[in-house]
């Protein structure tokens, strides 16, 4: 099948089986596509034992631990093709992974992010307020994969402001005027965790302490890119929410769980406060003793799936972060797919998330 049928099937309509067939078949093809056109990919899976006919599910696929990406020029296609090149967010002195795009995989990888995203917030381009500063997208030192970010959610918006000035501190006329031109309609609002908490939150909460207050109750946030920071401080998903709704009247929040290495397939939360696979990608909890599969509602490794890279070997990768998938085919928001949680980066892993990076370079200022 090609990629461009499997964008016509609403992303959380597949029940297990039918969705275990079309990512089984996918990926079994893909691995083959990088096998050939990747030697070092395929020298590693070979060091694995693996064998086209032993793979009878996806589960049994070969994967990379994603750290790879850092230490390994890994590609599926020749310089000449190669179109764009992404790099994970990283401190000073961190490795960062470099993922290597055609545009095939460049545009496919936007247009996934479209579908998926447009479950949550509708098919219309909202007014956009971007939680970050102008010049993140302009200076190339600072985190691209922040930048590919923002570039990436701006296509949900229309008239676009960020609300912050490259000092970080809150442009307080923009958000008033662009809030007094769109007052009722509703808005999109993006931004990683850390800095709608930082620069945002605590302005807003400043604020309103002077009697000032900012109406964003027909908004809608979208916020990702790492937790560490926020619950090293003890702050909740849950407070993280109940603040902003008290602070703003924002009740509609999606965090969503996403990588550099497999930009497109992010996983959104649901109204639940549930994170969710669409039929694009999938997730799996392997036990950190032997790599076996976990049980549902079992804490493990989590890796990704997705049928999107094709011109580097990112399809199946074991991450750095610990999961429980909750269920399948049951959340309560009626989206068909494994729906989980995320609890945190193994021991000693790289902070490696666009806001937790962002978060070890603010303190050390």
């Amino acid at each position: 099948m090609e990629y461009t049928d499997i964008l016509n099937i609403p992303p959380y309509s597949m029940k297990k089986e039918e969705k275990e067939t079309l990512l089984t078949k996918e990926l079994a093809e893909l691995t083959e596509l990088h096998r050939e056109n990747c030697c070092e990919y395929k020298n590693m899976t070979d060091c694995t034992g693996y064998q086209r006919e032993n793979i009878h599910s996806y589960y049994d696929l070969p994967f990379l631990p994603v750290r790879l990406f850092k230490e390994r020029n890994l590609k599926s296609i020749p310089d000449e093709q190669i179109f764009k090149v992404m790099t994970s967010s990283g401190t000073t002195g961190q490795a960062v992974s470099k993922i290597y795009l055609d545009r095939t995989t460049a545009s496919n990888q936007q247009k996934t992010l479209v579908k998926i995203v447009s479950e949550f917030m509708g098919s219309a381009r909202l007014p956009m307020i971007i939680v970050d500063c102008p010049s993140v997208v302009k200076n190339r030192q600072m985190f691209s994969a922040r930048g590919a970010g923002i570039l990436g959610f701006s296509i949900f918006g229309a008239k676009k402001i960020y609300a912050l000035k490259d000092n970080m501190e809150l442009d307080i006329e923009a958000l008033k005027g662009f809030l007094e031109e769109y007052r009722g309609k509703k808005i999109l609002l993006f931004g990683f965790t850390f800095m709608v908490w930082q620069h945002f939150y605590h302005r807003l909460s400043e604020l309103k302490k002077q009697g000032k207050s900012f109406d964003l109750s027909n908004g809608i946030l979208i916020h990702g890119g790492g937790w560490k920071k926020l619950i090293n401080d003890r702050v909740s998903p849950e407070e993280f929410h109940d603040r902003l709704q008290a602070v703003c009247g924002l009740n509609r929040i999606h965090d969503y769980y996403g990588m550099v290495e497999q930009t497109g397939c992010i996983y959104m939360q649901c109204e639940y406060g549930h994170l969710h696979a669409s039929v694009f990608s999938d997730i799996i909890t392997r036990k950190k003793d032997d790599f076996s599969v976990c049980k549902y509602g079992e804490t493990g490794i989590i890796q990704v799936v997705s049928m999107l890279p094709r011109s580097y070997p990112g399809h199946s990768l074991l991450t750095e972060d610990e999961g429980v998938i909750l269920g399948e085919d049951n959340c309560p928001c009626g989206r068909k797919g494994k729906y989980f949680k995320i609890l945190g980066r193994l021991k000693n892993a790289e902070i490696r998330g666009c806001s937790d990076t962002y978060a070890e370079m603010f303190q050390s200022k």
